[in-house]
């Protein structure tokens, strides 16, 4: 049975944590879905992990339309949430709603995940009326890294704090099902995540929110250029990928592959 919106507010309402990672590709989204994830993000980090951009500004619709039709493939049973790169939803309602729809019509994705708080209020209203789901994301969002000096910890202060949680309300009243909360000081998620009826999915938000998102790259050690505090790595591939890398290129040039058992 694939995980739908009503599963995630069922979890919450039961106090049961929701679990998602980003995927970009087929292989490793079947992965996350068989290790039974309740969803799939196909980030626009993809930029940085996969494309090895400096940020994911450059994204395109196109190219997110391009990953979530693979990881859709590979899901059977998560929900996979497309997100929207950045442009693809600022300039008008019309566009928003237009391309929001392609990664339900044209990728397979279930929902789609925007940027923004009240900023983006009728954009997220705008799409629910067009039966789809949204994911919001507040706090630290990596779109407006120019507009924040950097990627760094946001609602530190008093004041920042209280636009947050009211962000956050704003946007449950939208109709956002949902709501990811970016690199925020833990006891600030602790209150948003009690004040709202929606569940929320950390990111370096601490424990007390209803669930948690990581990069898959982080998680698994396939991506070195920085490792944010709240990543912890739970394998290092890239060390098994490079002994074999170069086994294989060791063996090929003292001629010992192809053997005869790997030889017609």
């Amino acid at each position: 049975m694939k995980v739908t919106v009503n599963d995630f507010l069922k979890k919450k309402n039961e106090g049961r944590k929701i679990t998602m990672l980003t995927a970009y590709d087929y292989p490793t989204a079947k992965m996350v879905d068989e290790a039974g994830l309740d969803a799939i993000l196909v980030g626009d980090s993809l930029g940085m992990v996969v494309q090895g951009l400096e940020n994911t500004l450059p994204v395109t619709m196109d190219e997110m339309i391009y990953h979530t039709k693979m990881v859709s493939r590979g899901a059977a049973r998560a929900m996979v949430i497309g997100d929207m790169p950045y442009m693809s939803y600022q300039a008008s309602i019309e566009e928003a709603v237009r391309n929001a729809g392609r990664f339900i019509k044209e990728a397979g994705a279930q929902a789609i995940k925007l940027e923004g708080g009240r900023e983006v209020a009728d954009r997220v209203e705008a799409m629910t009326k067009a039966e789809i789901p949204v994911m919001a994301h507040i706090g630290l969002t990596p779109q407006a890294v120019h507009r924040m000096g950097g990627y760094k910890v946001q609602g530190k202060t008093e004041e920042a704090a209280k636009r947050l949680v009211e962000d956050a309300k704003i946007m449950q009243e939208s109709g956002a099902f949902s709501l990811i909360l970016e690199a925020i000081p833990s006891e600030l998620a602790k209150q948003i995540t009690a004040e709202l009826a929606i569940p929320t999915i950390g990111i370096g938000a601490g424990v007390f929110c209803d669930g948690q998102v990581l990069v898959i790259h982080d998680v698994l050690g396939l991506f070195e250029r920085f490792t944010p505090k709240f990543v912890k790595k739970y394998a290092n591939l890239k060390d098994s990928a490079m002994k074999a890398i170069g086994e294989y290129r060791k063996e090929v040039e003292d001629g010992s592959f192809p053997s005869k058992e790997h030889s017609f």
